[in-house]
């Protein structure tokens, strides 16, 4: 295991009611929105990020639930390990056998400190065909049984995350009886799994959805900005989900969240990549960390890393945490060798 984030007390279990409670707080002017799971972005350090700039809660990379049980995965797994302090993060399993999801949601309650367990219904990635994700809307009835043994393993919230369907929209169907089977809450992404990620989300279907069921819905897809959260708000979901377009700027969670936002400048955006850096290092290793964050710095700085740009080209090729600093160091108005570390 590479390095992690320095050891802290582990927070209070966390109660049923989670979900409610965290949307207990939302009003149409501030109404917060939530960090989605992204494979290979939602990692400890972006969740961390997103938490203090005010995400209502982060929703983990999805973990197999046969590697949590069948596996050699143990509580030192990394997507699934929270850094010191973390609270109002979801885990999210995949997986199609109820006795095995049963099991990885209790060791995702006690090793990850889970405020709420979620079940992946919408990945439409082929390699885990037959084995859950989109799958599930082929077959809901399986779902259901997942969500119930689910349920009856641990003392939280279970939701789900679904798409409209997996080739045509079942979302009504689906999520009603998601509903029956006791989810606290779903979340709906706009697209059917044939569609992967091609044209726009169908916020109407997802409309359709959040009116037809008493759980609070959470919408989802193509939510790139402040303000397209707060129209996609108008289809009566209970909050929007945000994937991309938190990356490179987990500040929209703040816009969102709190009264007086006003926009970063340059130096807080590097200072703000600097910070997200330096976290990757310290819980993946220099090497690894800095590999990872070449897709993401050139987010942070926008218009300064335009694709033709050289300090784009510089960021793309990043090895060290020294050649990272002494490129965004100067943008941020930090001094030689000042704030090394995270």
């Amino acid at each position: 295991m590479t390095a992690a984030l320095a050891e802290s007390p582990r927070p209070e279990a966390p109660q049923p009611g989670f979900y409610a409670r965290r949307l207990a707080g939302r009003t149409a002017q501030l109404p917060g929105a939530v960090l989605a799971p992204m494979a290979g972005y939602s990692d400890a350090p972006m969740r961390q990020l997103s938490a203090e700039a005010g995400a209502l809660w982060t929703v983990s990379e999805m973990i197999s639930s046969r590697g949590l049980v069948l596996g050699n995965e143990d509580e030192d797994l990394i997507i699934g390990k929270p850094y010191p302090g973390e609270q109002h993060r979801v885990v999210q399993l995949f997986g199609a056998d109820p006795d095995i999801l049963a099991e990885a949601s209790r060791r995702a309650a006690e090793w990850f400190d889970a405020a709420a367990i979620d079940l992946n219904m919408g990945c439409p990635v082929p390699k885990i065909r037959g084995k859950g994700g989109a799958c599930l809307l082929q077959t809901p009835e399986v779902a259901y049984e997942l969500i119930s043994a689910m349920r009856a393993a641990v003392p939280l919230d279970v939701s789900a995350k679904i798409r409209l369907g997996f080739d045509t929209n079942r979302a009504v169907e689906v999520a009603q009886g998601l509903e029956a089977a006791g989810v606290s809450l779903i979340t709906v992404h706009g697209r059917t799994s044939a569609q992967r990620y091609t044209g726009e989300a169908d916020w109407e279907a997802i409309a359709e959805v959040a009116a037809s069921v008493r759980v609070p819905v959470v919408g989802s897809g193509d939510v790139l900005s402040a303000q397209q959260a707060r129209e996609r708000l108008r289809a009566g979901v209970a909050a929007v989900m945000i994937g991309r377009g938190a990356v490179g700027q987990p500040w929209i969670f703040t816009e969102l969240s709190q009264p007086g936002f006003t926009p970063p400048s340059t130096a807080q955006r590097a200072a703000t990549a600097l910070r997200h850096t330096r976290l990757n290092a310290q819980w993946y290793g220099e090497w690894r960390g800095l590999k990872q964050m070449r897709k993401v710095l050139p987010r942070y700085l926008d218009g300064a890393a335009s694709p033709e740009s050289e300090l784009r080209d510089a960021l793309v090729r990043l090895e060290t945490l020294p050649q990272a600093e002494a490129l965004l160091a100067p943008l941020a108005g930090e001094g030689p060798g000042a704030g090394v570390h995270a």
